[in-house]
């Protein structure tokens, strides 16, 4: 059942994943994900790699003894069964099919890199210096898809959040490094699509760029704090709450970001329709303010009208 959901999936999102396969970033991190298998299987050049299997075939992973097969060389099979427990643990926390594909990216060139190591400490140096490389100068996409967002600096946040005591805004502080910022942005911009109006408005503000932000509002941008992204909700000016709560160490409680978990937390569809009604109630107004100018317009038009056509009997 497993299988079935997880190649339906991978056929919902083929689309999605044929334009990542477009990007530099995601075919970089492919070719790297697989270096050490093309290594280990390359003719010509397997022939004169290392190899702690018993039969001395070099151009085969140190998996079943040949000559014992009920011994196992296990080193490179423990190291991938490693990489996958680990990347299924990752994975169970990942809200995205981009968060997915970035921890199987990240946790396989770790894995890459202890087997180049163990095989040729010249090829560990060179495959870590091709990683260190990547990560310099190749960033991963960020999202620019639609969006209902207004972003913040730290000249506007302030001003914004005060201007109107009626209007609620929904906040996130984010930072353009982080990973799990860029993997929620995709998420956040379409709760913006869904529940953005008058009296709802959604928000962004970088602390990675605005340092005094983040002292201002209380959200750490250090990676062991775990506070980004931050969702907070304020109304007047005034926060109202914030995910993920700090506690009294200024560490960040585990909280899953996905769409239903801020649905609910922040009671978005309830939030929505009473900003629906005060449009609405907005609209009457306005309307009533504008048919009562008008009415107070016309007795002054009749007025004048009489006026004229006295003084005109009078000149007669």
């Amino acid at each position: 059942m497993g299988i079935i959901t997880g190649v339906c999936a991978f056929l919902y999102h083929l689309p999605q994943i044929y334009k990542w396969l477009l990007k530099p970033y995601y075919i970089t991190s492919f070719f790297m994900t697989i270096a050490f298998l093309v290594v280990r299987k390359a003719p010509g050049l397997c022939e004169h790699l290392a190899t702690q299997r018993e039969d001395g075939n070099s151009c085969d992973f140190d998996w079943v003894s040949t000559e014992r097969p009920d011994r196992i060389t296990q080193r490179e099979v423990e190291i991938l069964m490693f990489l996958s427990a680990i990347v299924m643990m990752k994975n169970r926390r990942a809200i995205t099919l981009e968060q997915h594909i970035g921890n199987l990216f990240l946790f396989s060139k770790v894995a890459n890199t202890i087997l180049f190591f163990r095989l040729d400490i010249r090829l560990g140096i060179l495959y870590l210096a091709l990683c260190v490389a990547f990560v310099m100068t190749c960033k991963p996409p960020l999202y620019v898809g639609p969006e209902y967002i207004k972003y913040f600096s730290d000249k506007t946040i302030d001003d914004e959040l005060q201007k109107d005591s009626r209007v609620t805004w929904i906040v996130e502080f984010y930072a353009n490094w982080s990973s799990d910022c860029q993997s929620f942005a995709p998420v956040y911009a379409d709760l913006s699509l869904k529940y953005n109006c008058t009296g709802l408005r959604f928000g962004k503000v970088d602390i990675g760029r605005y340092g005094e932000v983040s002292q201002r509002y209380k959200v750490s941008t250090s990676p062991l704090s775990k506070q980004l992204p931050s969702l907070v909700l304020f109304q007047g000016g005034q926060e109202i709450m914030r995910r993920p709560a700090v506690d009294s160490k200024g560490r960040a409680i585990s909280w899953t970001f996905n769409e239903e978990n801020i649905i609910r937390e922040f009671d978005l569809n309830e939030r929505f329709q009473k900003s629906k009604k005060l449009n609405k109630s907005r609209g009457s107004k306005e309307e009533d303010q504008r048919n009562s100018q008008q009415e107070g317009v016309k007795p002054d038009l009749v007025t004048g009208e009489k006026e004229k056509s006295s003084e005109s009997k009078k000149d007669k």
